[in-house]
Parts: structure tokens; C-alpha cells; sequence
């Protein structure tokens, strides 16, 4: 049961083009922006589309392959564990944001199905 503490998986397009940064050590880390779909029928008959924006975070060769092959729009599955981040800006305010560190990643398509992971 172990494995399944603090997993998360999900299935998605990109919203954005994967944006990569390095460390001062070198070693590199890409942010992506990923929107899943759920749809649901309300109580009139009306078929209502929902879209969740979900913000990943990949670390080491996996950020590079990021880079590499995807761009916007691209579909992907993902696996990792969500983390919870606070900071306070220059007026004070507090902002909070949730991430997925994502360890492994799909990418979806009709040419290609591989699975990367760190």
C-alpha cells in the first residue's frame, strides 16, 4: 500500500511549450502546463465540458527529453506525487501553489508511444 500514498496520475494536452531552466549545478528541470477534460451531463440533458489545469514540474534527462519532443497541444500521461508550495511576494500577499513532480510520462499520439522516466 505503500505505492499508493501521494500518486497521482493523469492524461492531458499541454497548454504551453515546456519551459526549461538549470540549476547552478547544471542540472535542468522543465515546468509544464497540462488541462484535462471531464464532461458531465446536468440536469437539463446539456452535456457540460470542464477543463482542470494541472502544473507539472520534471526534473534531470526527463526535463531534456521534455524539450526536446513536446510542444503545445501535445497529448501526455503523466505519473508522480502532488507538492504544495507557499511564498509571500514583495506587498506581502501569500500565494499558493500545487505541483505534480512527475517521475514518469507517456507521450500519446498515433506515431508514437513511449514511456520516459528518470
Amino acid at each position: 500500500m505503500n505505492s499508493l500514498k501521494n500518486r497521482v496520475q493523469l492524461i492531458g494536452h499541454l497548454g504551453a511549450d515546456p519551459e526549461v531552466r538549470a540549476f547552478d549545478n547544471g542540472k535542468k528541470f522543465a515546468r509544464l502546463s497540462l488541462a484535462t477534460n471531464d464532461e458531465y451531463t446536468d440536469k437539463e440533458g446539456q452535456k457540460i465540458k470542464q477543463t482542470q489545469w494541472h502544473q507539472l514540474v520534471v526534473y534531470g534527462k526527463l526535463a531534456d527529453t521534455c524539450q526536446k519532443y513536446l510542444i503545445k497541444g501535445k497529448e501526455i500521461a503523466v505519473e508522480g506525487k502532488l507538492t504544495y508550495r507557499s511564498w509571500n511576494d514583495k506587498e506581502g500577499k501569500t500565494h499558493n501553489l500545487t505541483e505534480v513532480i512527475v517521475n514518469e510520462l507517456l507521450m500519446m499520439g498515433p506515431k508514437e508511444k513511449k514511456v520516459l522516466a528518470e
